[in-house]
C-alpha cells in the first residue's frame, strides 16, 4: 500500500477500499462517533437538491451518502471506482444505480448533472484537480458541487488534540472495527497530507468553479466547499 504522502496509485487505492467495503459504514460511524450523519445532512442540505435533480455522488461507496438524494426526489447516481464498494451497496441499497468510474475520467456526457458532490473521496483520487475539473466538465452550466472532506481544525488547542487521536485512537480503534486496520493507518496519514480550507478553495478556482465558499463542521474537523460551474 502505498503511503499517503507518496503518489496515489489507483489499484492500490482501488484495492484498499475493496478490502474494507462490507464494514466500512459501521467504522465510519464508530470512528466519528456518529459524526458522519450529521456530515451527511450537512451535504444534503448544501446541495439543496428539487425533486427530479439530476445529482452525481463520486466515490459513493456503499451509497451511504447517496440514499439522502434519492429520498428527496433526486435521480442520484453513485459512481465509485472500488468494485468491492459497489458490490455492498447493489446488494444493500438495490433501489439506487451504481455505476464504476474513475474520477478522472467519468463515465458521462458533459453538462449531464443539475449538482455533483464527493464526501471524503477527493483526497484518495490520485489527481485531485483533473477530479475536479471532470466534475465540472459533467455538470451543467449554473449547476452546483458540494465536496465534503476532512479539513485541518481552526482552533491550534483543539488541533493538537486532534492530530493526537488521528495518529494513536484510530487506529486502534480500526484494528477492532475494521475488516482492513492498515487501511485507517493511511487515512489518518492522508487527512495530515490534505490541503487546509483556504488552499482547497483556490484549487476549486483553479479547476474552474465560480463563487467558492465552505463551512466548518465539527471545528474543522470536516469543511464543506461549495461551487457553481460558470455559465
Amino acid at each position: 500500500m502505498q503511503r499517503a504522502d507518496l503518489d496515489k496509485r489507483p489499484v492500490d487505492v482501488s484495492s484498499m477500499f475493496d478490502g474494507v467495503a462490507e464494514r466500512y459504514d459501521l467504522t465510519n460511524t464508530l470512528l466519528s462517533l456518529g459524526s458522519d450523519r450529521r456530515w451527511r445532512r450537512l451535504v444534503t442540505r448544501a446541495l439543496d437538491l428539487r425533486r427530479g435533480d439530476r445529482v452525481l455522488d463520486l466515490a459513493a461507496g456503499t451509497g451511504t451518502s447517496t440514499e439522502p438524494f434519492a429520498d428527496l426526489g433526486a435521480r442520484a447516481v453513485a459512481c465509485d471506482f472500488s468494485l468491492g464498494m459497489l458490490h455492498v451497496g447493489r446488494r444493500r441499497r438495490p433501489d439506487l444505480p451504481f455505476l464504476a468510474g474513475d474520477a478522472t475520467r467519468l463515465p458521462f456526457a458533459d453538462a449531464t448533472f443539475d449538482a455533483v458532490t464527493i464526501s471524503f473521496g477527493l483526497r484518495n483520487v490520485v489527481d485531485p484537480d483533473a477530479g475536479l475539473r471532470e466534475l465540472l466538465r459533467v455538470t451543467r452550466p449554473g449547476g452546483r458541487l458540494v465536496v465534503c472532506e476532512f479539513s485541518h481544525p481552526t482552533w491550534s488547542p483543539f488541533r493538537h488534540v486532534y492530530d493526537r487521536y488521528l495518529l494513536s485512537v484510530l487506529p486502534a480503534v480500526a484494528r477492532r472495527a475494521s475488516s482492513n486496520p492498515e487501511a485507517y493507518d493511511y487515512l489518518a496519514e492522508s487527512i495530515q497530507a490534505w490541503p487546509d480550507q483556504a488552499a482547497l478553495a483556490e484549487r476549486l478556482r483553479a479547476a474552474g468553479w465560480d463563487r467558492v465558499t465552505w463551512q466548518d463542521a465539527s471545528g474543522g474537523i470536516v469543511a464543506l466547499h461549495s461551487a457553481v460551474r460558470p455559465g
